[in-house]
This record gives C-alpha cells, structure tokens and sequence, in this order.
C-alpha cells in the first residue's frame, strides 16, 4: 500500500486527485508541515451502501388514529397560547 504525505493545502486544491488514488488503493496523509495529523483511507464495497431507487420503500408505513384530526378544546389552545 503506497503512502503520501501532503498538506492541507494541496489536499484542497488537489481533493479529486487524491480521491482517485485514494479508490486505488493508496494511502494519503495529510499533515501540517512534515507532522502528520489526518489519513486519507479507501472505503471497501463491503463499507459503501447503495443509494434506493427512486419510489423504494425503504421502512414500515405509519399509522394513527383517527381522533388525532380532532380539534383542539379551549384547554388545549390555551396551552399553545391560541
């Protein structure tokens, strides 16, 4: 695995290079002066989840009751300050 010692600044100007190295295997460090502070690492597949298409249901639907479209009592607007 290859190594790279970099600064912040040419780890800003420079980020999408990096990232493609970084998707090839290799391992930036980014540092302040020669001190390194940061590594730049790959994710593997196994870390990189898939976005759901579009329409996908993706949990359990909801549900309640019907009395929660009821209107509110002078209690409770006056508890909200209506």
């Amino acid at each position: 695995m290859k190594q790279k010692l970099i600064t912040t600044h040419e780890a800003k100007t420079h980020l999408s290079k990096y990232l493609t190295l970084v998707s090839e295997g290799a391992e930036i460090l980014i540092g302040r002066g020669k001190e390194p502070m940061a590594k730049l690492v790959g994710l593997s597949k196994k870390e990189i989840k898939k976005r759901p298409k579009v329409g996908t249901i993706t949990s359990e639907g909801i549900s309640y009751t019907i009395d929660c479209f009821a209107a509110l009592d002078s209690n409770e607007l006056a508890s909200w300050g209506i």
